[in-house]
C-alpha cells in the first residue's frame, strides 16, 4: 500500500505529487459505493434544495402546510411560478399534498426532508455570525 506523507504534497493544492494508489482503499469503497442510479436520484434532491425559490419553499412548509396562494406570498413569486416549482419537488418525492375543497394544501414529503432541511440550515449557519 502506497500513501503519500505530507512531504510528498505540492504545496498549496492539497494533491500528492507521486501518483500512488492505494488499491485496498478503491476495493473497500468500491464495494461500500451507492449503486449509480441512487447517485443520480439524490443528486436530483441536492441538486432541488439548491434552488433558492424551493428551497424557502420546503422551508415554509417545513413549519406548517400552506396553500399555493399562502406559498406564492411567502416566496415573493406568483402562483404560477410556486406550482411550477412545486410540481418539481412533488416529482422529486420532497412535497406532497392533499386537497381540502377548492384547495391544494401542501406539506413536506416527509420526515427525511424536514431533517435535510434542518441539518443545511445548521451546516449553513457553522461559523457564521448570527442571522
Amino acid at each position: 500500500m502506497n500513501i503519500c506523507s505530507d512531504n510528498q504534497y505540492r504545496e498549496g493544492d492539497g494533491v500528492c505529487a507521486v501518483d500512488v494508489v492505494d488499491a485496498g482503499a478503491i476495493s473497500r469503497v468500491a464495494a461500500a459505493s451507492t449503486p449509480q442510479p441512487l447517485v443520480e436520484r439524490t443528486a436530483s434532491v441536492f441538486a432541488a434544495l439548491a434552488d433558492p425559490t424551493r428551497f424557502r419553499i420546503l422551508d415554509a412548509l417545513s413549519r406548517e402546510e400552506l396553500c399555493v396562494c399562502d406559498l406564492a406570498a411567502i416566496a415573493g413569486i406568483s402562483q404560477s411560478g410556486v406550482s411550477h416549482q412545486l410540481r418539481l419537488l412533488r416529482d422529486r418525492g420532497l412535497a406532497a399534498y392533499r386537497r381540502d375543497g377548492n384547495r391544494a394544501v401542501y406539506r413536506l414529503a416527509d420526515e427525511h426532508v424536514r431533517d435535510l432541511i434542518r441539518i443545511g440550515v445548521e451546516h449553513a449557519s457553522e461559523g457564521t455570525p448570527d442571522v
